[in-house]
């Protein structure tokens, strides 16, 4: 099958959300480190981790908790969360315990680390990064939560750099330190909190949970709180709490599209499986508020969210004006999202004169940014000849094994599809079913569909190799015929996600 009528038929799809929920759609692991064998004990973390487990199994999550996890359990917990993490919506990792940085890398130490060099914490130690891996291939959302300690516990053994705290805590609060930890620069999609930011104590409280612990429990259980605004609610019930001694501090930027730890509040719909246009408009009146406060300070996401909902033409909200306005602000600060969805107003000429020029200019930088969604569509606009592009299905292959790369669904399943064609001289079947696997876990109902019902669209050896990969991770146990049977596709869907 050729090019354009395997990828625009692709293309046309709606890729809509999935057609069953997933076995779990919220997992959650939870970690919590205080019998230290060798260094300071620390007397909080494993009451934090137990009552944060019950909170998070209390509105939803699938929760997998470990207290005074050794060294060797805590590789083995981030290599099976990461595994379930995959066809999860969202996948969120709390840990308490004492942290340290060594040669600008965060590392959280297991109860029996023996330390007595930088090299031993690096070899012994679980790093932030692989934190970060495990949640990485969650569906919608990713978020790792550090309430660790943030000092030196080891004293002289090592040369960690210390930074002195910026106010003096009373002796009568424990406290888990500060300095010990570096910023984190986590992936588009992902959010890493800490319980304090540089040059403050993060304190472990008076009473059996700290300070931080207890604010998200508060916020994290109400319905209907956006997430970005209920770590900036938590932020502030801390500050509260601890009189200014302690402000927490977020990095990484979320998803343009609103989630709900604790799922939609009363008299709200569920909005998971909307798409962010219109997800955005069933944002409570008073977060919209919130969210205008935000926009004014800065925050691209609030803007982005603003116009999505000035973009719904079925809202009383609909002022595309004005989400051009509040695009053109994020686009500026350099949201990538903004600037994707900039250029599709440019391209429609919708709130804004139609300029060709701009929008693929504006592609172009959500593009360089690494936006899977603005290289795909690059993709096309190469291979049809599009904004005033020469037709050039060289380049345009280019882009969708770009996209494909960084897990764009639509774009795993075309770049399968050009490579079963034999477009790709240098990728063979085993390399379509690596990318039919990768876009059957990353939740795309379609691609579950066309897997299902259409599998004869792909070469046998496609089909031979996909089957392989399934095998390989446990979810078949057929032959490698390249016969898509009620076997394999039962297979498919245990690969989705699906118990069924």
């Amino acid at each position: 099958m050729s090019l354009a009528v395997r990828t625009v038929a692709v293309w046309m799809l709606c890729w809509t959300a999935s057609l069953a929920s997933a076995a779990s759609d919220r997992v959650a692991l939870v970690l919590g480190l205080g019998a230290y064998e060798t260094i300071e004990p620390l007397s909080n973390t494993r009451n934090d981790a137990k009552a944060m487990a019950n909170t998070l199994s209390g509105i939803g999550f699938d929760v997998t908790l470990a207290l005074d996890a050794t060294s060797e359990q805590l590789f083995k917990l981030l290599e099976d969360f990461a595994f379930r993490a995959e066809t999860a919506d969202l996948a969120l990792i709390y840990y308490a315990g004492h942290g340290v940085e060594v040669q600008g890398e965060n590392f959280l130490i297991p109860v029996d680390a023996k330390v007595q060099s930088n090299r031993d914490v690096q070899r012994q130690s679980v790093s932030l990064k692989q934190l970060l891996a495990a949640v990485d291939h969650a569906r919608k959302m990713r978020v790792v939560i550090l309430d660790s300690c943030r000092n030196n516990p080891l004293g002289d053994l090592i040369d960690i750099k210390q930074e002195a705290p910026a106010q003096q805590v009373s002796t009568d609060d424990a406290t888990r330190g500060i300095g010990g930890l570096a910023p984190a620069d986590p992936d588009r999609g992902t959010l890493v909190a800490f319980a304090a930011k540089d040059g403050q104590v993060a304190l472990d409280g008076t009473g059996e949970n700290s300070p931080y612990a207890l604010a998200l429990m508060e916020k994290m259980v109400v319905p209907g709180l956006e997430i970005s605004l209920m770590f900036r609610q938590v932020r502030d019930r801390v500050l509260e709490t601890t009189h200014n001694l302690q402000e927490p501090h977020t990095y990484g930027s979320l998803s343009g599209v609103p989630f709900y730890i604790a799922g939609p509040g009363k008299g709200q719909e569920d909005v998971g499986g909307e798409d962010a246009l219109s997800a955005w408009t069933k944002i409570k009146p008073d977060q919209e508020q919130q969210l205008l406060a935000l926009a004014e300070l800065g925050d691209t996401r609030s803007m982005l969210g603003l116009a999505y909902m000035r973009l719904n033409p079925n809202e009383g909200r609909f002022n595309p004006q004005e989400a051009v306005s509040f695009l053109e602000r994020a686009a500026k600060a350099g949201s990538p999202e903004a600037q994707f969805e900039l250029a599709k107003l440019y391209e429609r000429g919708t709130g804004v004169e139609r300029d060709e020029a701009r929008a693929l200019e504006l592609y172009q930088e959500a593009a360089d940014q690494d936006f899977a969604d603005a290289i795909n569509d690059l993709g096309f606009l190469h291979y049809q000849g599009g904004l005033g592009l020469p037709a050039d299905p060289k380049r345009a292959l280019e882009y969708f094994e770009r996209a494909a790369d960084l897990r764009h669904p639509q774009a795993q399943f075309n770049f399968a599809a050009l490579i079963d064609d034999g477009l790709i001289p240098s990728k063979g079947p085993e390399d379509a079913a690596e990318y039919l696997y990768a876009a059957l876990r990353s939740g795309s109902s379609d691609v579950l569909n066309l897997l299902s019902e259409r599998p004869n669209m792909f070469t046998r050896q496609t089909r031979r190799a996909l089957q392989g990969k399934l095998k390989e991770f446990g979810f078949y146990t057929g032959g490698l015929d390249g016969e898509f049977g009620a076997g394999t596709r039962k297979s498919i869907r245990l690969a989705y996600g699906l118990s069924e």
